[in-house]
Formats: C-alpha cells, structure tokens, sequence
C-alpha cells in the first residue's frame, strides 16, 4: 500500500513537473511571438515612413500569417490597400474579416467604401447601414441614403434621409461639394440630405416635393450651389 502511494506520489511530482515545464515553454514561446511581432510592426512603421508600402504590405502579410488570432493585423492590412487604391484586395481583406467578426468597424468601414469605389453599390450598401447602425456615425447614414437613392430604393432613402433631418448633429456636421470652379464649400448634412430628398422627389416624377426639398435645403444653406442648380433645373 504504502509503495502504491509513494509511486502515485512520484507520478503526480513528475506531471506537475511536465505541466511546469510546459507552461514555461508556452510563456517563452509568447514572449518570442511578441518580440517577433514588435519588431516586424517597427520595419511596417518605418516603411510607412519611407513610403514604401511593398515592404510595409510584405511585413503585414508576415504578422497575419504568423497571429490569425489578432485582427490588427488583418484590418492594417485592408486598410493599407485601400489607401494604395487596390479597392478589390482590400474589399477581399475587408470581407474575410466580417466572416469571423461581422461588427469589426474598421472592416465594415473598408469594406464599404471600397465595393463602392468598384461600382458595387448593392454590395456596399448593406455595409454603410451596419456601419451606422454600429456606430451612429451620421455620415454613414448619409452615404446609406445616397446608395438607397442610386440604387432607386426611394422609400428607403426618404426614411433615411428623414432620420438625418431629425437628429440635431445634422445641422452641426459638414459635407464637402465640388463647385464648377474646382473648388469646394462646406454644407451641413441637414442641408445636404434635404437636397438629396429633392433628388429622389425628382426621379419619382413628384416635382411640387421635390421643390420644397431643394427650397428647405436653400433655408438652411442659402450658398448651397448644388441645391440651386437642382431647384433651377426644376423650374
């Protein structure tokens, strides 16, 4: 009896002895990936720095493969295409991400500006409304009602454009516009949604509508040119 014990003693001595072991090379093994990680994130940096996005792209591929389990790496990486202007690599990134985490923002974010920088507006769509929906940014709501409207899902972008109208922040919040003359203005969401509903007014033949759209988006910007064009055109 008194053997059995010692030899059981002995193994659980032994297994405790291995889990150590184990455990110790595991920590060692993180400490590596880590300093590993950290130094390919500084020749990444550093290449940014030098404008060279072949370098910074090749270490960002390195850091995906070798940490699948961190999504930095994966979103850097769509994100540098996008800026590079590889819409298609970078809705690819974009889209493998959302299929692990369907509210990453960053992914979300790059995913719909890029499938509508490659013409597919159906595609980005439902992006730019997770996008709001997520995270309340207004000028993703403002891009949802604009797709709704080219995409002719009027009633859609009128209930869009209608939630713009109603939040305060609209009339705090900025749009650019180019001008004929190649420069821009600065005009409120408000302004710029109310013109918007004007458009879609137009294209459902609801001229009378789409007249008190344009003239409410000129009482709120009375410099807006585009607002005057369209309001002119209708006349």
């Amino acid at each position: 009896m008194n053997k059995f014990k010692i030899a059981a003693l002995a193994l659980f001595m032994i297994c405790l002895g291995v889990q150590a072991q184990d455990t110790t090379t595991t920590a060692v093994k993180d400490s590596s990936k880590a300093i590993e990680a950290q130094g390919a994130l500084r020749i990444y940096q550093m290449a940014l720095r030098y404008n060279d996005p072949s370098v910074a792209k090749n270490k960002l591929y390195e850091l995906v493969v070798k940490n699948p389990e961190n999504p930095r790496y994966a979103e850097l990486l769509a994100s540098l295409y996008y800026e590079m202007e590889q819409f298609s690599s970078a809705a690819l990134v974009a889209l493998d991400i959302l299929k692990v985490d369907d509210q990453n923002i960053s992914a979300l974010e790059v995913a719909a500006y890029s499938l509508e920088q490659l013409g597919a507006l159906d595609r980005a769509l439902p992006h730019f409304e997770s996008l709001h929906l997520l995270s309340g940014d207004m000028f993703s709501l403002y891009k949802t009602a604009y797709l709704q409207y080219s995409l002719k899902k009027y009633d859609e972008a009128l209930n869009s454009v209608d939630m713009l109208v109603k939040n305060s922040k609209s009339e705090e919040q900025k749009l650019t516009f180019p001008l004929e003359d190649n420069s821009t203005q600065d005009i409120s969401m408000k302004a710029a949604a109310l013109n918007l509903k004007g458009l879609v007014y137009k294209d459902q033949g609801a001229a009378s509508e789409a007249k008190t759209a344009f003239e409410a988006a000129l009482a709120n910007a009375p410099d807006f040119a585009i607002a005057k064009k369209n309001l002119s055109d209708l006349n």
